[in-house]
């Protein structure tokens, strides 16, 4: 297994910058083992698969999860809000790096991450295969 560990810097989206650095690193298969930092605004897709919400507020990153790939990205986010309370959801474009965002990634040795259409969720799902040399 191979670490990746990267900075975003201020005025970043967090998930467009994920995705390029999947495709420009050319990840198979790929976790996020960790994630700090704080954004500006924030865009989340709540667990109904419809709804998106908007947090324009300055956000901390509490928690970052899921798997990338150069074909496909799922990831899950959390906030905490000024007061403390947390948000979170489906990580969508729009959620802007504030001061800074580091990330530490985790590839995956001999498997490869991609996604097919799922009839019953409507959705492409991840598909893991086997990676060969």
């Amino acid at each position: 297994m191979k670490t990746h560990c990267f900075r975003l810097r201020r005025g970043a989206d967090l998930l467009t910058s994920l995705e390029d650095y999947s495709k420009t690193q050319h990840l198979k298969a790929a976790s996020v083992v960790c994630a700090v930092g704080c954004v500006s605004a924030a865009v989340v897709r709540d667990a109904s698969g419809v709804n998106i919400r908007a947090l324009c507020e300055p956000l901390e990153i509490v928690s970052l999860m899921g798997t990338l790939s150069e074909a496909r990205t799922h990831l899950h986010i959390s906030f905490s809000r000024e007061d403390l309370s947390t948000v979170g959801g489906h990580l969508r474009e729009g959620c802007i790096v504030n001061t800074t965002a580091e990330i530490v990634l985790l590839e995956l040795d001999g498997v490869r991450f991609d996604a097919e259409y799922d009839e019953d969720t409507g959705y492409d799902e991840l598909v893991i295969l086997e990676d060969t040399p």
